[in-house]
């Protein structure tokens, strides 16, 4: 393989490669690959030959045109071990089948009475706030998102163990780093203190799962929710089968995931990004009100709702929640006239994109505006939610919910960053800020 012609990239040191940068700080590892090398550039992870794609039409090429030519990068690959085999970590025909049987769970007709749902609770929460009250509005949009996706998936009131769930996945995204380290199933073996804390959370989010899903058989009533589509699906296109139990929790525990952890942090975002401008605050809080005319929020405004969308739309452009998506070839292919071998990493940065000034005039400043007027945008310089046959399944629920919380929220409350509060973006499998968001609460008149 030493006559493989690679793109250009960082100088390597021997054996660890861009490991130690790459663990110490990957945003700004990524964004300086692809400020210096441009849109495909090569670089080691340890023994690992990763190829960072940053260029629009490669990136298409990879989540698309050639999508069958990859697996899952083996950083997600190793997640299984907490998400099992569901829509984020399945492959081929799997991953076609479970998606087919989920797919019903976001139709119209769901969306709908999830956002009668959504708006009920933010209107709970948002009515026991106290103004002038100090809070972390990170770990309360947490508790949201947890409440909705509970009572939209499950049916079920799981606020009460909203605690529990949320150290469990604080532990879990917390393992992400020691997860990607070479021979880390080695790791898993030995009884090291953040190795069983690991376990513990998972066997707690297990326990709550596992307890619905056999609570839901006995009952064997349709709620018509997430999970009794997922318990009553059947494959009509393929064996007429449905799911096991176990299918049934690695489905729910991806969606958990990525129904409440990913939204919360766009959420977060949008509410910093707001606090420092309040211009764009004010005109959000002017759309609101003609909008709602003092009413909550329901399905038929979140298309009427343009400027709140825009402004979430940007605060996931400059903090997408999923801040990179990776890619292992199977064999090896044609790059931009490189030839890849199999088994590279093809590793692609909404984060590194949505901030590239090749592709984005005023790329480090926010401005919702942008959203209305550049509308001949090129694809996958914007793509938050991935794209192609894994493009997330769950994308319109994410951005109704997103905008109904916001325009909910926002009929009520102003929310100031707290003087001196540190803001720092921290990738996990998330991009969640590092420090919390500490935020004063301010009712609206």
């Amino acid at each position: 393989m030493s006559g493989i012609r690679r793109p250009p990239g960082p100088h390597n040191p021997l054996l660890f490669g861009q490991f130690a940068a790459f663990r110490r700080d990957p945003l700004q590892l990524l964004t300086s690959i692809e400020e210096k090398y441009g849109g495909l550039a090569y670089f080691k992870l340890g023994p690992q030959d990763v190829y960072l794609v940053s260029d629009p039409k490669l990136i298409e090429q990879i989540l698309v045109l050639e999508n069958p030519t990859f697996t899952k990068s083996p950083f997600l690959r190793k997640a299984r071990t907490f998400l099992g085999e569901g829509l984020l970590t399945a492959e081929g025909q799997q991953h076609l089948r479970q998606r087919r049987l989920v797919q019903p769970a976001f139709h119209r007709e769901q969306l709908m009475r999830y956002a009668a749902d959504m708006v009920k609770i933010a209107d709970k929460f948002r009515s026991r706030w106290q103004d002038g009250a100090e809070m972390d509005i990170d770990q309360e949009m947490m508790r949201l998102t947890l409440a909705i996706i509970g009572q939209t998936m499950f049916s079920a009131d799981v606020e009460a163990d909203a605690k529990e769930v949320g150290e469990s996945m604080n532990t879990i995204l917390g393992m992400f780093p020691t997860i990607i380290l070479p021979f880390s199933e080695y790791l898993e073996k030995l009884p090291l203190p953040i190795i069983t804390r690991y376990f513990k959370a998972r066997e707690t989010l297990d326990g709550i799962i596992y307890g619905i899903i056999e609570q839901r058989r006995a009952e064997k009533h349709d709620h018509a929710d997430l999970l009794s589509m997922l318990i009553a699906a059947r494959d009509h296109e393929g064996d007429g089968s449905g799911m096991s139990d176990k299918q049934v929790r690695d489905e729910a525990i991806t969606l958990f995931l990525a129904g409440h952890e990913t939204t919360a942090n766009a959420l977060t975002w949008s509410w910093y990004l707001l606090s420092q401008h309040p211009e764009v605050e004010e005109r959000v809080h002017a759309e609101v009100e003609q909008v709602l005319a003092g009413r909550l929020p329901q399905f038929e405004d979140y298309p009427k709702l343009k400027f709140t969308e825009s402004v979430m739309a940007e605060a996931m452009r400059l903090f997408p929640p999923v801040w990179t998506i990776g890619r292992q070839a199977k064999t090896s292919f044609e790059l931009a006239g490189y030839t890849v071998p199999a088994k590279s990493v093809l590793l692609t940065s909404p984060y590194v994109v949505h901030r590239s000034k090749r592709y984005w005039p005023r790329a480090e400043q926010f401005d919702p505006d942008r959203w209305s007027i550049e509308s001949h945008r090129m694809k996958f310089t914007y793509f938050p939610f991935g794209g192609g046959p894994r493009l997330c399944i769950g994308e319109r629920f994410a951005w109704m919910e997103g905008v109904l919380l916001i325009a909910a929220i926002a009929q009520r409350w102003r929310l100031k960053l707290v003087p001196g509060h540190p803001v720092k973006p921290l990738p996990l499998i998330t991009l969640r800020p590092r420090h919390g968001m500490k935020m004063i609460l301010e009712a609206r008149p």
